[in-house]
């Protein structure tokens, strides 16, 4: 008779005990949900203020190139705030989207600056095409790359292509 009060303190021991343990699994899990969340919301960001500041200086490059001429401190502006904008997926992307953000800002500041682009170097749309497929990749959204032409029958690009 002594045994079954022994055999209940021990069954209510392992009960908390698997109790405790299943909670805190639990908790982990939430814990690293909220850290995945957090850290895709940081990446977001990055991109669109990158992209924020990217769409501002192609607006002016093309005005560069359609013949106008923006005031110099318009340009520096741009140059500045475009670099500046660079450097925030180069702290949070990966090295991928944070290339892609390199390549894309060099295209811009070649056109921002008026010089020629380097022969054989993509154009900056190609630059930005990148970019973005890479953001997406980085964000989790990209199945397939998404088509770029204005041709609806024109096939997207294979996923190779990458």
């Amino acid at each position: 008779m002594t045994i079954l009060p022994l055999a209940g303190v021990a069954l209510g021991s392992l009960g908390t005990l698997v109790g405790q343990y299943l909670s805190t699994r639990g908790d982990t899990r939430r814990e690293r949900r909220e850290q995945q969340n957090a850290q895709r919301t940081e990446r977001k960001e990055a991109i669109l203020e990158f992209l924020s500041a990217a769409q501002r200086a192609e607006f002016t490059a093309d005005e560069i190139t359609s013949g106008g001429a923006p005031e110099e401190a318009e340009i520096r502006e741009r140059i500045h705030a475009l670099w500046l904008a660079k450097k925030l997926p180069e702290l949070v992307c990966s090295p991928e989207t944070a290339q892609a953000a390199h390549d894309y800002t060099l295209a811009l500041h070649t056109l921002l600056r008026g010089d020629p682009p380097p022969e054989g170097a993509p154009a900056k749309s190609e630059r930005r095409h990148a970019f973005l497929e890479s953001a997406r990749r980085e964000l989790g959204t990209a199945s397939a790359p998404l088509r770029r032409s204005l041709d609806p029958h024109e096939p997207p690009p294979a996923i190779s292509d990458r």
